[in-house]
């Protein structure tokens, strides 16, 4: 079995770090995205934490970033030692696929036999020596020429998420656990969750791939044969600076936006190509503030999470979450999952429950023009 603790020669990391995180708003914005907060108290940003993770498995100099141009700045800064050539910076976002299938492209260019393991940079997973064995069997699935996923053994009957059905053994050498896949789900309603759950053959879908670089893109060829052309020729110039501008001005308002499920992992499982091996180790997408204040509430609904040095707390009988960002003093009394975010600019009051609702908050403001606060 891989050792965990050892780096992979052929492997490289890829972490797309895209995405606003609507449902964290006013914390979450354009300017400074979910993945650039600390939202678990370690001092580490989410972005850090998911480069530490990685780094022991990939090594050295072998993790690239695929971010925003905005955002080219705060990434450097978070990320100690990341180079000009492992930071790939959206003109504009295109979904995840071309996200990572432009990673791809760019190393296999480099190193013609990679294996890519992409990882989101928002995502947070405690037992790194749980998900540091899956990925090693996930890459020895890639070295057998598969596509392979994690998913996440559920830990209850959620509809945020899309679910992986799991067939029997893929039985590949060195990938005891990897399952074949018949099909991706779509978020389920609850009593079809509480099924899935209960049958024991679905995992949630925490959107991780990993496969040898000429492989996803062959994959991608298939079904997008357009897309992958512009990819390729993207790729073919990234290194040179003074052909990426042209190239990249005239391409890239021309990619297809489409989610990497969509446009390899789905038609592969349809060719049985897919595989997925099933991660038990903890994980949370920190989707919104209810699940802000699990992570710091250990479950508790009687705890009060408080986050941020900016402003004072005063609370009594009270739980859920606050995030002070100002200096304002905030007083509770008596409510419960309540969740109170505080900016220099926007006040969110709401509650846990409804705490999926947020984006439609988002939408609201931009609708009105207020855009200068998201």
């Amino acid at each position: 079995m891989h050792d965990a603790t050892a780096s992979l020669d052929d492997f490289y990391a890829v972490i797309p770090a895209g995405g606003v995180g609507s449902r964290l708003w006013p914390l979450s914005r354009a300017e400074a995205p979910k993945f650039l907060h600390d939202l678990t108290g370690s001092g580490k940003t989410l972005l850090q934490s998911t480069v530490d993770r990685l780094a022991p498995l990939a090594g050295e100099g072998r993790t690239m970033v695929v971010t925003g141009r905005a955002h080219r700045s705060a990434v450097e800064s978070q990320v100690e030692g990341l180079s000009d050539a492992n930071i790939v910076l959206e003109a504009d976002p295109r979904d995840s696929t071309v996200a990572i299938a432009l990673a791809a492209a760019i190393l296999k260019r480099r190193e013609p036999d990679v294996i890519v393991g992409s990882f989101a940079a928002d995502h947070v997973i405690n037992d790194e020596r749980g998900f540091r064995r899956c990925v090693g069997e996930a890459v020895a699935a890639a070295r057998a020429g598969h596509i392979a996923t994690i998913g996440i053994t559920p830990t209850e009957p959620a509809v945020g998420f899309g679910y992986i059905c799991a067939d029997g053994p893929a039985e590949i050498d060195g990938a005891p656990s990897a399952r074949k896949v018949d099909s991706f789900v779509e978020k389920p309603t609850l009593d079809v969750a509480q099924q899935y759950v209960a049958s024991g053959d679905y995992l949630w879908n925490a959107g991780m791939f990993i496969a040898r670089a000429d492989v996803l893109i062959d994959e991608l060829r298939k079904s997008e044969p357009e897309l992958t052309d512009q990819i390729e020729e993207l790729a073919a110039v990234w290194d040179e600076p003074e052909k990426r501008g042209p190239a990249v001005d005239r391409i890239w308002p021309q990619l297809k936006k489409i989610a990497i499920d969509y446009s390899v992992a789905e038609p592969a499982a349809e060719r049985g190509r897919l595989v997925v091996v099933p991660g038990d180790f903890d994980w949370d997408d920190v989707g919104d503030f209810s699940a802000v204040a699990k992570l710091h509430n250990q479950g508790r609904s009687d705890r009060l999470a408080i986050l941020g040095d900016g402003g004072t707390v005063l609370a009594d009988s009270s739980a859920g979450v606050v995030i002070s960002q100002s200096k304002r003093i905030i007083s509770l009394v008596g409510v419960k999952d309540i969740v109170v975010v505080d900016t220099p600019d926007a006040l969110l009051v709401t509650t846990t429950e409804q705490a999926q609702r947020v984006k439609q908050v988002v939408d609201a403001i931009r609708r009105s023009g207020n855009s200068d606060v998201l």
